[in-house]
């Protein structure tokens, strides 16, 4: 018979980080012992009050999150667009957990193809659900997307293979809640030296890539023309979308990359790298950037 297996909140990382009993076993033998999870929730993102997306994502940097899934998704392009970012409330007006609404100065320009009519004369293509694999998210081609996001600019960065064997090993190191749980990626942005420069960590790949370019957006940080991207698992079409909208030149990534996403890159003129592993990586597109 099977039983109810309690979840609590670890002191290690309350937000982020539960516990509970599990049942481990070492060949024939097993036994009660604790364990630790990484915590996965829903967060809806609302526009002028109105559902957008409801993202499954580790909490916390919620807003860098919300904002950085607008701005790749094109919704956003600047930070004057924002009137206000808030906690949506109820009918009682008490903050709704896990919910935060968007509030817009201007209309959005994405085209409405749904009765998805927003006040202020905002409209949106679809009403987006995001799981921890967000595959494409509604774009449709390569083609389409290159309309609206043209390829980079022709440049002369050169960044050494030396400098991109280091990185792993320094994004591992910040891992603070990987480090407990061995359950979540981690994206982080770098220097062309290799500094590691910002870090986020989630259930998703996507949702942390989200948070650094969410971070960008409402710093006023964007665009990161001289940045390396490093992504702790594959890389996929929507890893290199969302970098395409922040102009990085560089995505690096621990394990293999897609084709559609090595395709992207080449049309897009980045630099794409995949498993960089100790002293070994393959480069998929656009080598010239990388030096002895």
């Amino acid at each position: 018979m099977s039983t109810q297996r309690d979840l609590w909140r670890s002191e290690l990382d309350p937000e982020r980080i539960v516990q509970m009993t599990v049942n481990h076993w070492q060949e024939m033998e097993h036994h009660e012992r604790e364990d630790v999870l990484a915590v996965e929730e829903p967060f809806e993102v609302r526009i002028n009050g109105e559902s957008l997306a409801v993202i499954m994502r580790t909490p916390g940097h919620d807003k860098e999150l919300a904002l950085g899934f607008l701005f790749s998704e094109g919704i956003l392009s600047t930070i004057d667009d924002i009137e206000g970012i808030e906690s949506a409330v109820d009918s009682d007006g008490l903050p709704l957990e896990n919910v935060i609404n968007v509030r817009l100065r201007q209309p959005g320009n994405a085209a409405s193809e749904t009765s998805c009519d927003l006040p202020g004369g905002v409209s949106f293509e679809r009403h987006f659900a995001v799981s921890s694999s967000c595959g494409l998210c509604g774009k449709n081609s390569i083609a389409s997307l290159l309309q609206d996001a043209p390829p980079l600019e022709q440049d002369t960065l050169q960044v050494s293979a030396k400098t991109l064997y280091m990185l792993a090993q320094r994004l591992r190191e910040q891992q603070a809640v990987f480090s407990h749980t061995g359950g979540l990626h981690a994206a982080g942005l770098f220097s062309l030296r290799g500094e590691l420069q910002l870090l986020r960590e989630d259930i998703g790949r996507h949702n942390a890539v989200d948070k650094l370019i969410g971070h960008g957006f409402l710093h006023k940080g964007l665009p990161y023309r001289e940045n390396l991207l490093l992504v702790s698992g594959r890389t996929s079409f929507e890893i290199i979308q969302k970098a395409l909208q922040a102009r990085i030149p560089y995505v690096i990534a621990i394990s293999a990359p897609s084709s559609l996403a090595v395709d992207l890159a080449e049309k897009s003129n980045m630099t794409l790298v995949g498993f960089l592993r100790g002293h070994s990586m393959n480069i998929y597109t656009h080598p010239e950037r990388i030096t002895l």
